[in-house]
C-alpha cells in the first residue's frame, strides 16, 4: 500500500510539473525567461513569476532585499505563500479574504483530483468529478473513473487542498527531486498547517468562515 501512494504522488508531482509550466506560460505579460516544462531549475525563486508566488503574503516582492533571498528573509511554512490567495492578493486588514482560492491552487486540485482537462473550465469541483458508474456486463465498454471517483469523494476536503498547496509549491519551485526541507521550508510542517486551519479553528467566526470556504469549494 506504501509503494502504491509513493508511486500515485510521484505521479502527481511529475504531472504537476508540466501542468503548471503550461498554465504560467498562458499567462499575460508571458514569463521572461521561458518556463521550461523538464527542468525545474529556473523556477523557485530564481524566476520573477514563480518567485512572485512562492513569496511569502508578509513580504513584498518588489523589494530588492526580498527578491535577492536576503538571509533575514526566511521563507518558512508560518507564512502562507501568495499562490494560496485569489489574484496573490494580501488584505492585511482581513488576512483570510481570498486565502486558498488562488487560481493555480484550484487547477492544481482538478488536475490531480478529477483530470487534467477539467483544470481548464471553471466549473465547481462537483460538477468536474466522473464518479463510478453501476458495474459493467459483458460486451459493455470499460467506463473511465477520476482519482475522485475512486475515492469516492463527494466533495473536496481540506487534506485534499492542503496535499495539493504541497505538491503545488514544489512545482513552483526549482527542486529538482522531492524532500520534505527546501532550505528553511518544511513541506510537512506546511501541509499539517493548512489541516490544522480548516480542522482546528480557534473561534465560532473561524470556524463560520471555514464552512464557507468549503462550500465554495464544493459549488
Amino acid at each position: 500500500l506504501n509503494r502504491s501512494a509513493d508511486a500515485a504522488r510521484g505521479d502527481d508531482t511529475t504531472s504537476l510539473k508540466f501542468a503548471v509550466a503550461s498554465w504560467l506560460m498562458q499567462t499575460r505579460p508571458t514569463p521572461n525567461p521561458v518556463i521550461s516544462n523538464r527542468d525545474k531549475s529556473c523556477r523557485g525563486f530564481c524566476h520573477d513569476t514563480t518567485g512572485k508566488l512562492l513569496c511569502p503574503v508578509d513580504y513584498n516582492w518588489d523589494d530588492a532585499a526580498i527578491r535577492n533571498y536576503h538571509p533575514d528573509y526566511r521563507v518558512t511554512s508560518y507564512s502562507w505563500p501568495s499562490y494560496l490567495y485569489r489574484d496573490g492578493h494580501y488584505d492585511t486588514q482581513n488576512p483570510t479574504k481570498g486565502l486558498f482560492k488562488g487560481e493555480l491552487l484550484v487547477k492544481a486540485v482538478k488536475h490531480i483530483f478529477t483530470s487534467p482537462t477539467s483544470a481548464e473550465n471553471t466549473s465547481g469541483f462537483l460538477s468536474s468529478c466522473d464518479f463510478p458508474k453501476r458495474r459493467r456486463t459483458t460486451g459493455e465498454r470499460r467506463t473511465r473513473c477520476d482519482v475522485a471517483g475512486l475515492l469516492r469523494m463527494k466533495s473536496i476536503q481540506p487534506r485534499a487542498i492542503a496535499y495539493t498547496a504541497v505538491q503545488l509549491r514544489f512545482a513552483l519551485s526549482s527542486a529538482g527531486s522531492w524532500r520534505i526541507m527546501d532550505d528553511d521550508f518544511d513541506q510537512e510542517e506546511f501541509y499539517h498547517n493548512i489541516v490544522d486551519y480548516f480542522e482546528l479553528c480557534p473561534s465560532r467566526e473561524a470556524a463560520k468562515e471555514v464552512e464557507n470556504l468549503l462550500l465554495w469549494w464544493n459549488q
